[in-house]
């Protein structure tokens, strides 16, 4: 087998118990599993929930807390005692565990995103085991993120992952809820997530996570929109991420292996910048972006709405005032909007490169690949 860049998401209820209390044995199967894979030469990227359930018992909270401020207060005292806890149980294998937390705010700023990047290389050149987790404590829209579903699915597309392992109390996905039908069908393969499948999801299941089936279709179809690969589902024992590698995992498999990147610029574009205005086009260049795969020029362009400045992240949208994508642009909106309709030799003049080209084709994102 091929040396694999495998992200592993582990859920709360896959750490700790009902209570909230972390369970070390819970731990250290998962450790087993990625020191195993380890030591089969796969570099290991960890997604791990678990902050706010192994920390609201210690503030003297008997379920997990409602209010965003319990939440966060639970949050800083139980990423600690999580890091610590992955620490001493990687010791023994010779593997160091980095603990890197994560808001929004890291994906919305580029060169934000490019320090992580960065630092990720670095850490997995040094063979150490990442552990990402979303920062609760000072992040307060990250607390309604799908229990790092997301940020999961957003790590496995930013670090060109061969596969995303999403790791849960249940084994894959089913037709019908099989802790109360006995007759419910798994489903081994799905080769797109669909409506259809995203209605046989639920919500959470337990007290101690916020993320169910749903959350993770929903994470699982923004992970193949970047070209990786997902497995959902459960397991034991120290072989249990290789059994998933080798099409032998207990639960649900979903998309092809064989998925195109997406570059990591047009992530950023695509899914973590902040659009600053709206750019309307003709039918001529729609049919350029979409169809030719053709940069924008001045002359398709009707329309411009908001204040922006070059280099921002805007939206695209048609004369049906649809969004047909987003891209990253060479004019400011005050420019632009003296040069649209245009031709392209008396705009140059007004592009901070001089050239003719609203947004590149390399800065641009059709709303396809968006959703």
């Amino acid at each position: 087998m091929k040396k694999c860049r495998v992200v592993v998401k582990i859920g709360s209820s896959s750490l700790t118990d009902e209570q909230g209390n972390i369970v070390e044995s819970k731990i250290m199967d998962h450790v087993q599993a990625i020191a195993t894979m380890k030591q089969r030469g796969h570099e290991v990227i960890v997604v791990s929930s678990g902050a706010i359930a192994a920390g609201f018992k210690s503030l003297g909270y008997r379920s997990r807390p409602k209010t965003t401020a319990a939440k966060q207060a639970a949050a800083a005292v139980g990423q600690s005692l999580l890091i610590q806890k992955y620490i001493s149980l990687f010791a023994p294998f010779q593997l160091v565990a980095a603990q890197m937390l994560l808001t929004k705010e890291d994906f919305y700023s580029r060169g934000r995103f490019q320090n992580f990047y960065t630092a990720m290389l670095e850490l997995l050149r040094a063979d150490a085991v990442p552990i990402i987790n979303e920062n609760d404590c000072i992040s307060i829209e990250e607390l309604t993120y799908g229990d790092n579903d997301m940020l999961s699915a957003l790590v496995s597309g930013f670090v060109q992952a061969d596969a995303l392992v999403i790791l849960t109390d249940i084994d894959g996905l089913y037709d019908c809820n099989p802790k109360t039908n006995p007759d419910a069908k798994r489903f081994n393969f799905i080769p797109q997530v669909t409506e259809e499948l995203l209605s046989f999801a639920g919500d959470s299941g337990t007290s101690i996570g916020t993320g169910g089936m749903k959350s993770k279709l929903i994470a699982a179809n923004k992970a193949l929109s970047l070209g990786v690969p997902v497995f959902v589902g459960t397991g034991s024992g120290p072989n249990k991420l290789m059994d998933v590698l080798e099409g032998k995992g207990s639960g649900t498999y979903i998309g092809s292996p064989f998925q195109t990147h997406m570059q990591m610029k047009k992530q950023w574009i695509a899914h973590h910048a902040k659009t600053a205005g709206n750019v309307i086009v003709d039918r001529g260049a729609q049919q350029a972006l979409l169809k030719k795969g053709k940069s924008l020029l001045p002359a398709g362009v009707t329309a411009v709405e908001g204040l922006f400045y070059a280099m921002d992240v805007v939206n695209v949208m048609n004369e049906d005032r649809e969004v047909i994508g987003k891209g990253q642009v060479f004019y400011s909106s005050v420019d632009l909007e003296k040069i649209k309709g245009t031709a392209s030799s008396e705009a140059q003049k007004y592009s901070i490169n001089e050239r003719a080209e609203v947004i590149h084709r390399d800065n641009w994102v059709a709303t396809n690949l968006i959703n």
